[in-house]
């Protein structure tokens, strides 16, 4: 199989991984908690560059049309219209960046250099920091335009208090198991994808 197969493979592969996350779901408010995002991220590190955005972009699209893949077996564009929309499109773009920043995986990562372990751990945490950016100014539209926010607070103070804060300590947490994860598992991706560019 050359490496182009081999490449598509890959991204249906993690693809569906980040669509059965979804069926992982807590109930916390208007936001659930998920492990979606960090498999979005996780997954464009893994895979790195380009290719890394591709399953989340095609899973975005697949629940964009009706598709059961969003958190609890949801989907549609109305539901992207919800409370939660702004972090399905935060996914794409940090996904994108995450692998950008990521790169291409390599057989030479085996030796867990200083430089690889930076780069890798800095494209999770960006990742998962940079979906918030259209999640917070897509949630405060839809909390004030249906009136959720109490007199007594701002649109971003709500904003912060129910769909960000809680969920930082989870995001660490997360960053953290997933790490390591992408360290062990880039190089031997790269053996299949990435052979010949990887010297």
């Amino acid at each position: 199989m050359n490496k182009t197969a081999l490449r598509t493979t890959f991204i249906a592969l993690f693809t569906a991984l980040i669509c059965i996350g979804g069926i992982i779901k807590i109930p916390l408010g208007l936001v659930p908690i998920v492990i979606q995002n960090a498999m979005c991220i996780l997954t464009a590190v893994i895979l790195g560059g380009i290719f890394g955005g591709m399953p989340t972009l095609i899973f975005f699209l697949a629940g964009l049309i009706g598709l059961p893949v969003f958190a609890g077996g949801t989907g549609g564009f109305a539901f992207v219209l919800g409370p939660t929309g702004g972090f399905y499109i935060g996914y794409v773009v940090a996904a994108f960046i995450a692998g950008f920043i990521a790169g291409k995986p390599s057989v030479t990562e085996k030796k867990l250099s200083k430089k690889v372990v930076i780069r890798v751990s800095l494209a999770m945490i960006l990742g998962m920091a940079i979906l918030y950016i259209p999640a917070i100014p897509w949630f405060a539209h839809w909390a004030t335009a249906n009136g959720k926010i109490p007199a007594e607070k701002t649109a971003l103070a709500y904003t912060m208090g129910a769909a960000v804060l809680p969920y930082i300590p989870g995001d660490i947490l997360k960053i953290i198991v997933a790490i390591p994860v992408a360290l062990k598992v880039r190089p031997i991706l790269a053996q299949y994808l990435y052979e010949k560019d990887s010297k």
